[in-house]
């Protein structure tokens, strides 16, 4: 079992992550109200460092940290969170740890610790202990498992009639049966709120007076809800790519997704016209992006990761466009293009859709969705196609099909930080999946505390985009010292190799 009471003598293990999920969807259910919001959580194990079994990537320690699978009621049952961190480069020079709070929701901060380090700037790693963690559910800790037969029957979000929805919302409720059956009772306790007391339990055992965080997209929502339940204990937090958790309509939050990824589209569009190295440079590139797009319909586009295999419409949108435009490249995207477009079509065939994230009940239980019937399914997606007219059947849309019935523990509602220092938000112009509104807005509801740092670029992720970016976050981190308000810095592409200083927004 996944849970142990604390009469039993607790072992803390130290190992690496990454343990297979089953697969996971839709959400949580029945979940206890949080403690009260000042309530000091307490660590309930300390943190015993050991090398990871990682021999690619060494120095890496690696602990876990038991924590209540409610925090309502802390003297119940516990789980295990995988932890990890990467001592300070420069001793001497060490400020303390800084936690990172992974994306997602399903993203391992093991992992990111362990494999990708680099994703820090070099004078953070200096000064910092990068320490980070798997969320409840994810990785090695208490991993959302399910039925991997029950996940292939997922219906397609392509909801045709009232029988379409009606079937769907059976299915999502015979699955959230199955998942909790085997995942056990955390399967209940995965939503945001939870996880903030986590983090807290964390910083204790870390032995830091106050935190110092990095949350990066779905990590942002985490730090943003830390700021608010636990002001007075942040030291600095820098809040990257960022979601708007006050976004309550279902409608708002759907056209606000599809907005910035045709946004995206639309860049890359122009950067093709503009750029001869582009491989469809002088061609319509809506015009072949259209025509894949009619062959995926049809089962012809051939599968460039599963040679033979037919590419569905929507994994070309999600898993090939969207993924290219999350890391800006917009090269490897027109490539891939040109290359699906030459190619020869398949015999036409059926499609399937790639499995949902792993981490869809997280998901769930922090954003409050519902939909009434498939009219309204209709309306949405007719919504969704209109505002991104390149990119249909974004994930998004997949995502609140998944959650159609099941409750929300942590419902979204409007930021209220009171007494936390300065928190820097960060966000690119052109990010496809936490568009620039929701940064503006969420940097509005910290008020004087929110500090807005615009990269003036493209992608999902800023903080180490060029000189300029690297040196303003570092400086908040290190030595608090916050940029002026209005702070921007110019585009990567557009930076010459000494760099350029920060620069208010006009």
């Amino acid at each position: 079992m996944p849970l142990r009471r604390r009469s039993v003598p607790r072992r803390i293990a130290a190992r690496g992550t990454a343990m297979a999920v089953g697969g996971v969807m839709a959400a949580t259910a029945g979940l206890a109200a949080a403690p009260a919001v000042h309530v000091s959580p307490s660590a309930t194990g300390s943190l015993r460092w050991a090398p990871c079994h990682e021999p690619a990537n060494p120095g890496a320690e690696c602990a876990t940290l038991s924590v209540p699978v409610d925090w309502a009621h802390p003297d119940g049952p516990t789980l295990e969170l995988a932890v990890a961190r990467r001592k300070a480069t420069d001793p001497g020079a060490r400020v303390g740890s800084m936690v990172f709070g992974p994306g997602g929701p399903g993203d391992s901060g093991v992992r990111m610790v362990v494999d990708r380090v680099s994703r820090f700037s070099p004078e953070v790693r200096r000064r910092f202990d990068i320490v980070s963690f798997d969320p409840r559910g994810v990785g090695d800790s208490n991993p959302v498992t399910c039925s991997g037969d029950l996940l292939a029957q997922r219906p397609s979000p392509v909801l045709k009639s009232q029988a379409d929805f009606d079937a769907t919302m059976a299915y999502n409720k015979r699955l959230r049966a199955d998942c909790r059956a085997r995942t056990g009772p955390v399967f209940d306790h995965l939503d945001t709120a939870q996880t903030v007391r986590d983090v807290d339990a964390l910083r204790a055992a870390l032995g830091e007076r106050k935190l110092t965080f990095h949350g990066s997209s779905y990590g942002t929502l985490l730090g943003a809800q830390y700021a608010e339940t636990y002001p007075r204990r942040v030291r600095a937090m820098v809040l990257e790519s960022v979601m708007d958790h006050s976004v309550a309509a279902t409608r708002d939050f759907l056209r606000a997704e599809a907005a910035s990824a045709e946004d995206s589209f639309q860049e890359f569009v122009k950067w093709c016209d503009r750029t001869a190295d582009c491989e469809l440079h002088g061609r319509d590139v809506r015009a072949v992006w259209r025509s894949l797009l009619t062959r995926a319909g049809r089962g012809e586009l051939e599968d460039p990761v599963k040679p033979g295999s037919p590419l569905s419409s929507t994994d070309l949108v999600n898993k090939v466009a969207f993924r290219k435009f999350y890391e800006a490249d917009y090269a490897g995207l027109a490539t891939a293009i040109a290359t699906m477009h030459a190619s020869e079509p398949l015999p036409a065939s059926p499609t399937s859709t790639a499995p949902l994230p792993p981490a869809t009940p997280v998901f769930c239980s922090d954003w409050h969705l519902p939909v009434r019937d498939h009219r309204a399914y209709a309306s949405l997606v007719a919504m969704m196609n209109r505002t991104a007219a390149d990119l249909p059947y974004l994930l998004p849309i997949h995502m609140v099909a998944a959650c159609l019935g099941a409750p929300t523990a942590n419902p979204q509602h409007r930021l209220d930080v009171r007494g936390a220092p300065p928190i820097l938000v960060s966000n690119a112009l052109h990010d496809p999946a936490t568009g620039y509104p929701w940064a503006v807005s969420v940097a509005r509801q910290l008020g004087r505390r929110g500090v807005l740092l615009t990269y003036e670029g493209h992608g999902h992720g800023s903080v180490t985009s060029g000189p300029c970016m690297e040196d303003a976050v570092n400086s908040y981190l290190t030595d608090l010292t916050v940029p002026p308000r209005g702070t921007s810095c110019p585009a990567l592409d557009s930076v010459n190799a000494a760099g350029s200083p920060p620069r208010p927004l006009p």
